[in-house]
């Protein structure tokens, strides 16, 4: 069996997170012509791509509150506006895909997860499966989610990677974003750590930091304590935060050179 990668394009690094509803469509035109020129390499690896909502759905969902639960009509509103949102963003990325002839299928967590308290409780992933052996490129984004205890809620990519993770068994997770990774003293960024388990965070934690932007999902340190879990949980698991700003960064980590911060067990 070919290595499976999952790999989440944040929403700080395809979108203006300071601006309302701006791609950066000259950066995901980049980050989808790489990802084609690993593809055609011949390796085999197999890649589940994930992306972060950014400017589109974090903008509309800290306006209504969706994060924390959707009960009243009003809320509903914003539930739906959040949707409509995440899925613009995400056509832009499906558009970048097919420029550089990659068979790339959206999967929209609203349509297919249902949540319980803010987790995926169900989610049947068998078109996933499907669509990776048939050398289809899955793609999932953060998205609202009817959830059964909060009405409606939020699940970022990097919820739906836990679930994934756990159901798919991948060799390895990259966060790909605009930091080099995790640094020990944000916001200052002088001391970027290269590696963090779980007895090293705890010294660490405080120190972490939060998203520059708009982000109603946690920001990095939910994003590390996430992947902590997961690295735990799954024998041989790496996670990896990494810049994919400059060019050629993500087809280098992706064809496993060492960059940003590893986080194992």
């Amino acid at each position: 069996m070919t290595e499976l990668v999952l790999l989440k394009l944040g929403g700080s690094l395809i979108t203006d997170k300071t601006r309302p509803y701006t791609p950066r469509r000259d950066k995901l035109a980049d980050l989808a012509a790489q990802i084609a020129s690993v593809r055609a390499g011949g390796n085999g690896m197999r890649l589940v791509l994930g992306h972060g909502s950014g400017s589109f759905g974090h903008t509309a969902a800290k306006e209504y509150g969706t994060r924390n639960g959707v009960r009243k009509a009003e809320d509903w509103k914003g539930f739906a506006e959040v949707h409509f949102q995440a899925a613009q963003l995400n056509q832009f990325v499906m558009e970048a895909l097919h420029r550089v002839g990659i068979s790339a299928l959206a999967f929209p967590p609203s349509g297919t997860v249902i949540a319980s308290d803010g987790k995926v409780s169900i989610w049947d992933t068998t078109p996933i499966r499907m669509a990776l052996a048939n050398g289809i490129l899955p793609v999932v984004y953060g998205d609202v989610v009817f959830d059964e205890v909060r009405g409606g809620t939020i699940l970022s990519t990097e919820d739906l990677f836990q679930h994934l993770a756990r159901q798919l068994t991948p060799e390895r997770i990259l966060l790909a974003g605009l930091e080099a990774g995790v640094w020990a003293d944000f916001p200052a960024r002088k001391r970027l750590l290269s590696g963090i388990n779980p007895q090293s965070y705890e010294e660490l934690r405080a120190s972490v930091g939060a998203s520059h932007g708009a982000d109603v999902t946690g920001g990095m340190e939910s994003k590390v304590g996430q992947m902590l879990a997961l690295v735990q949980t799954i024998p041989g698991l790496e996670a990896v935060i990494f810049s994919a700003e400059e060019h050629g960064n993500l087809a280098r980590a992706l064809l496993g050179e060492s960059l940003g911060t590893k986080i194992s067990a």
